[in-house]
């Protein structure tokens, strides 16, 4: 009977745990002042949101910075590594600061004139948050999915003496002309049904049902999705707008990452933003992926003589989800090699 008490204790803590993970690591602001972007246009009083989990050691040689991902935020990096134990936080401190343009950083939905960004414009304010703000001087690694890979890749060769490894999984050094051609279809779908003053919930869902289209395979659809509840799940799309990841937020986000390409200050040559990278690093692509093309991140990983992990399975830019223990453990034991 102790002994059963004990194992549930132990579920119980675990359980709590994992539903008020974010209550116990609050989100946190570091401000960084007036921030001039890339179009020398000025983010009064910036600031960004962060959460910080584990602890750290002795030396500060166990950090760990987890960029977001696209309309993600540092409290879904907090689910992430209490339900699945993406990294093990008994062993690193992990750093998770939301992207300016989500809602909890520096955004349209909470600045007035917030100017045009760029993906550089992102990784600038992750850096200067980083070591001018938070005093780090240099991190044990950079851990990203999608938008936050890039955001690593960004990191790899704009400040190649910051990381010691980097994990960037289903992301790209180079965006490809088809993952152009879906994000600029969103943007101006968007823009032009903004234009006509058509409903935000309307136009969220149809944005929405894109992202579907692209972010799973055919085969993963018919799979999950039978004929007799795809009218309950069409419907779902139709929900009101999230009050902190605005449609004007997504907009923002969308645009900033299809000015995203590593070579672009390396005269488009992804060979010579290679030859810049020091990092000791582990990709991670999607075989099936249709939202973040896996071929330039092969290429890159060859480059670089990086480990390199291709997923196979039919769930494409969510390969990761379908193959999770997979992952955590290629992961956690990248992180804990030499």
């Amino acid at each position: 009977m102790r002994h059963l008490k004990i194992i549930l204790l132990i579920f119980y803590s675990q359980l709590f745990f994992a539903q008020n993970i974010n209550s116990y690591y609050p989100l946190r602001k570091v401000e960084i002042g007036d921030f001039l972007t890339d179009k020398n246009d000025t983010i009064k009083n910036c600031f960004l949101g962060y959460r910080v989990y584990g602890k750290v050691n002795e030396d500060s040689s166990n950090i760990i910075f987890f960029p977001t991902w696209l309309a993600g935020s540092s409290e879904n990096i907090g689910t992430l590594l209490s339900k699945y134990s993406f990294i093990d936080t008994n062993k690193f401190l992990i750093i998770s600061i939301d992207a300016l343009g989500n809602g909890y950083s520096s955004s349209p939905s909470n600045t007035k004139n917030f100017p045009l960004i760029t993906f550089n414009d992102m990784t600038r304010a992750y850096y200067k948050a980083l070591s001018e703000k938070l005093k780090i001087s240099n991190l044990y690694a950079i851990v990203g999915g999608s938008m936050g890979g890039m955001t690593a890749f960004n990191f790899a060769v704009n400040y190649p003496d910051f990381a010691k490894k980097i994990v960037s999984y289903v992301s790209s050094p180079q965006l490809t002309s088809y993952d152009l051609l879906w994000t600029n279809y969103q943007i101006s779908l968007i823009e032009y049904l903004i234009s006509i003053d058509a409903e935000k919930r309307k136009i969220k869902a149809f944005s929405d049902i894109i992202v579907a289209l692209i972010a799973r395979t055919p085969a993963y659809i018919n799979q999950t999705i039978s004929l007799s509840d795809f009218q309950n799940y069409f419907n779902k799309f139709y929900k009101e707008p999230d009050s902190i990841y605005t449609l004007e937020n997504y907009l923002c986000q969308l645009k900033a990452v299809i000015s995203f390409n590593i070579s672009k200050d390396f005269n488009n040559d992804l060979i010579q933003a290679a030859n810049a990278v020091k990092s000791k690093f582990l990709i991670i692509v999607s075989e099936t992926d249709m939202m973040v093309n896996p071929e330039n991140a092969k290429r890159f990983a060859e480059m670089i003589n990086s480990e390199l992990v291709v997923l196979k399975n039919n769930c494409g830019h969510l390969a990761v989800n379908c193959e999770i223990d997979k992952v955590r453990e290629i992961i956690n034991n990248f992180l804990s090699s030499d």
